[in-house]
């Protein structure tokens, strides 16, 4: 395939040369694979995609490219596009990647949002390195990968994409024999072509433990491999910022990872106490498995001899009582290798953890215990002139094993606060306890908790759940589950419900952190007041003692947005914030937020590092804990150097933030009163759209593929909330998604320009501007919307809407309205002309996607229309669907 003719500077012009290169691969694939007419019906697809764009008379024929006859021959025609996006979203990272090296190259300078540039900036206004040193240790970033069904591509072609990405990535050495190139370029046509022949969805819905081998594969081979490194960078960041020497062992762990997968019970029949157990098991499993190979190179490597060098007398105590414990280890160690102490000490180390592995009596009683064996190495090496000399790999396992345990990622339980409810019903034998009035619900809490109860034997999953974390602490240590998110929490009674649950389950007080979720715009105006209630508590706030003094919150971006439209739960989110900060700080307790961001603007998404900068002050304080979901996950994390990247923008953001915070909004607190209002505006007319007549719903589902992305086997949970229909019952992630196929893009703008525009009218279009320009809060809310709005494409939104027939005639010239006022809005604070102009990256990347989405657009308006006005009962003509949906995801980026 060919590309349009789009400038490119002279710093991005090997990416234009990769474009072209693996374009014209794609094209000799189709080729091969599916023939010459194949082939140049997508290219006269492809063509006439532009001419449509450029306004030029070719452009009419698109219509009648993108209509199949024959299904099969459709799925090949999407298909063959969306190779085309997977090539070019390689190309992307790999020049990223490109680019990072051209920065860490001698004298290219320093890369803007890195820790060095971030260090940098923070001496010279005036932070020293002992201000920094000291803030470290309070600093944690704890990335948690969530099971939510927004990765619509699956493990193996993902796992062809990242080794097509290396192999491009091995290509840059300039060093390299055109004969080398070659076979690389060889490699990567295999692993497409191979991909081409792979289906992109599984027959099967995917299990719990499927969605839990996705994110191990993250966890336990590229994360697990870039979180000493992190820490290296942060090192070698503050040497050079700071003129201090910092070595990178003596730096404290301020990083680790979560994980939902296999402990959401939101919403999920399949996950259970069984999926907890397994999940967990499963984890240690692999982590254990990389310290053994780990442990086995370090013995390789660490042959110093007796009489050469010595080693400390701790160590060797050691070394002597692990030979009178496992005498058989030590007599099976090589004759050679017994002149070798850290060889040997490292045969007992391995011994150990096949032990911990199979539950044996010899296994380490906890990570730490493995903690202090690697810590007699280090002390032994660092006294006997070892610096150059193992210490590095030694520092680099130790620091693994603090971060990681032998859990591998914290698994967080989610559980619904109605299901807490009726299962506490079971524990009291009250059927009605759910229908009685809060203030009774909390009143009897409270008393339960003080006086305390007898448990009863039950089998109400929730119990089940709660037992299986009783059960993980015992078997995989306190770090295993740490967390117990309230989902649906509107009062204090719903997170009370799941302490006495936790109590009759058998967790110890203190082990889990009961964490109440705030979703909806009323939920998180409601927060203060809930949280309020709850600190004078006596008994709680006993039982924050137990937890270092510390509240976690979560705040969800998703249900919020679908709820009230972007702008409100943009709002509600930082007020809540502000108001939260201002109140913990009056108790004198501290407040950790957990953000459950997605991957679209829908649903929080956006530049993470931006978004911490924009919190209100002490809103940071040097912890983040967010969610990382579906395509995220791949798109952040599927390769090293960028995950390294994503971590280190993320990570100086919150130190940043937490020294130096933003207090634009605590200095003009009339931005504040001029946000609510905007907030109000843009909620109003939001909420008239959506939930203003029932038959939006009706226009929603002919509108967007949504029957089809309720048929797709993204995941283990239901489309769906079984309680409720309509909107109001669909999850955040189809919701977004769907709106995303259709090119509307809706949850991530509607209701702005509306809403600005009132707001101009209140306080003049001068402190309007102020507002854009200097508060990085609205200028980001801007910037988020500003990008939903580039992807999406009101021409091709118009085509979907022609489905829903008169409701299309009534709904999208509301639609076309709000777009059009939004984007004049935006366009004018900012002072661009067009969208995106301030941006030429990402309206390059746009603009280059654009002619190859388009033509997959029309064949998912032809096909719907097809499909359903036979009943949705092809099957052939639904699997071509699911492969447009799976296209046009990766044309854009995004699914939910």
């Amino acid at each position: 395939m060919k590309r349009d003719q789009i400038d490119f500077p002279p710093r991005h012009e090997p990416l234009r040369e990769d474009v072209s290169l693996l374009g014209r691969m794609v094209g000799d694939l189709l080729r091969e694979q599916c023939g010459e007419e194949l082939f140049l019906r997508v290219e006269r697809a492809r063509a006439a995609a532009i001419e449509r764009r450029l306004g030029e008379p070719g452009g009419d024929r698109l219509g009648e490219l993108c209509r199949f006859e024959r299904f099969g021959a459709a799925t090949d025609f999407v298909r063959g596009f969306a190779a085309w996006f997977r090539m070019v979203n390689l190309a992307e990272q790999v020049h990223r990647i490109r680019r990072r090296r051209e920065y860490q190259a001698e004298g290219a300078g320093i890369q803007p949002e890195s820790l060095a540039d971030v260090f940098t900036r923070l001496r010279e206004s005036g932070t020293t390195w002992d201000e920094v040193r000291a803030m470290l240790d309070e600093l944690l970033i704890e990335p948690v990968f969530t099971a939510h069904p927004t990765e619509a591509t699956r493990r193996s072609v993902l796992e062809k994409e990242q080794r097509m990405a290396r192999y491009l990535i091995q290509r840059l050495d300039p060093g390299l024999p055109a004969s080398e190139v070659r076979r690389l370029l060889d490699r990567v046509r295999m692993e497409q072509t191979i991909a081409w022949q792979t289906a992109e969805q599984s027959h099967e819905r995917p299990t719990v433990a499927d969605e839990a081998e996705h994110a191990h594969f993250y966890l336990a081979n590229v994360l697990y491999r870039i979180a000493p490194v992190f820490h290296e960078h942060l090192a070698e960041a503050a040497s050079t910022a700071f003129g201090a020497e910092v070595w990178p062992g003596d730096l404290p762990t301020v990083l680790r990872f979560g994980s939902w997968v296999g402990g959401d019970m939101d919403g999920n029949p399949n996950v259970n106490a069984g999926t907890v157990l397994e999940t967990l098991a499963e984890q240690r499993r692999q982590v254990i498995g990389n310290y053994r190979r780990e442990a086995g190179k370090l013995n390789r490597l660490l042959s110093q001899t007796d009489g050469r060098v010595g080693i400390t007398d701790a160590l060797n105590e050691r070394i002597e009582v692990y030979r009178s414990r496992l005498k058989e280890v030590a007599e099976s160690i090589p004759a050679r290798h017994r002149d070798m102490p850290y060889r040997v000490f490292f045969y007992f180390i391995d011994a150990r953890l096949a032990a911990t592995l199979a539950d044996d009596e010899l296994a380490y009683e906890s990570p730490e215990e493995l903690v202090r064996d690697l810590g007699l190495v280090t002390e032994s090496l660092q006294r006997h002139r070892g610096r150059h000399a193992g210490l590095f790999p030694v520092q680099r396992l130790r620091r693994r094993v603090d971060m990681f345990g032998f859990h591998l990622a914290a698994l967080d339980l989610r559980i619904d606060s109605g299901d807490l409810h009726q299962a506490v019903a079971r524990q009291l034998g009250e059927a009605d306890w759910p229908e009685l009035p809060v203030e009774t619900r909390i009143e009897r809490l409270i008393g339960l908790l003080s006086e305390g109860f007898e448990a009863r034997e039950d089998d109400h999953p929730v119990l089940g759940l709660l037992q299986a974390a009783a059960t993980a602490h015992e078997r995989f240590g306190s770090k295993a589950v740490g967390t117990l998110i309230v989902s649906m929490s509107r009062n204090a009674d719903d997170v009370l419900a799941a302490w006495l649950m936790a109590r009759a389950a058998g967790v110890e007080d203190g082990r889990l952190d009961l964490v109440p979720l705030f979703e909806t715009v009323g939920d998180l105006q409601a927060a203060e007041g809930v949280m309020s209630g709850l600190l004078e508590l006596p008994l709680w706030r006993e039982l924050l003692a137990k937890r270092g003094n510390r509240q976690t919150i979560m705040l969800g971006y998703s249900d919020s947005n679908k709820d009230g439209g972007m702008v409100a739960s943009r709002w509600s989110l930082q007020d809540a914030q502000r108001r939260l900060v201002q109140l913990f700080q009056e108790r004198g307790v501290g407040v950790i937020f957990f953000h459950g961001r997605g991957g679209t603007v829908g649903r929080g998404g956006g530049k993470t590092h931006r978004a911490v900068l924009a919190s209100p002050p002490g809103s940071v304080a040097g912890r983040l804990r967010l969610t990382e979901q579906g395509e995220v996950i791949h798109r952040k994390y599927a390769l090293r150097p960028i995950a390294i990247r994503n971590l280190e923008q993320t990570a100086g953001a919150v130190i940043q933030a937490s020294l130096r915070p933003s207090m634009a909004s605590e200095r003009h607190s009339d931005w504040r009163e001029a946000m609510a209002r905007l907030a109000s505006h843009a909620r109003d007319a939001y909420r008239d759209l959506v939930y203003g007549r029932d038959d939006f719903a009706d226009y929603f589902r002919a509108a967007t593929p949504i029957d089809v992305i309720e048929r797709m086997r993204i995941g283990s949970r239901p489309a769906s909330r079984a309680s409720k229909s309509g909107i109001e019952g669909l999850r955040a992630i189809p919701w977004v998604f769907a709106w995303g196929q259709s090119r509307h893009a809706l949850p991530g703008w509607y209701g702005l320009g509306s809403g600005l525009e009132r707001l101009e009218g209140e306080i003049g279009a001068e402190a309007l501007q102020t507002m854009a320009r200097d508060w990085l809060f609205l200028s980001n809310l801007l910037e988020d919307a500003e990008m939903a709005m580039a992807k999406a494409d009101l021409s091709i939104a118009r085509l979907y809407a022609g489905l829903a027939g008169e409701l299309g005639k009534r709904y999208f010239p509301r639609i076309e309205e709000e777009f059009a006022r939004t984007e004049a809005m935006i366009c004018r604070l900012k002072g661009q002309r067009a969208l995106l102009d301030r941006d030429p990256t990402l309206k390059r990347s746009i603009l280059l996607r654009n002619p190859y989405v388009d033509p997959m657009s029309f064949t998912q308006v032809d096909l719907l229309g097809r499909w359903r006005a036979g009943g949705r009962e092809d099957g052939e003509l639904e699997q071509a669907l699911i492969a447009s949906v799976h296209g046009i995801a990766q044309g854009l980026q995004n699914t939910g």
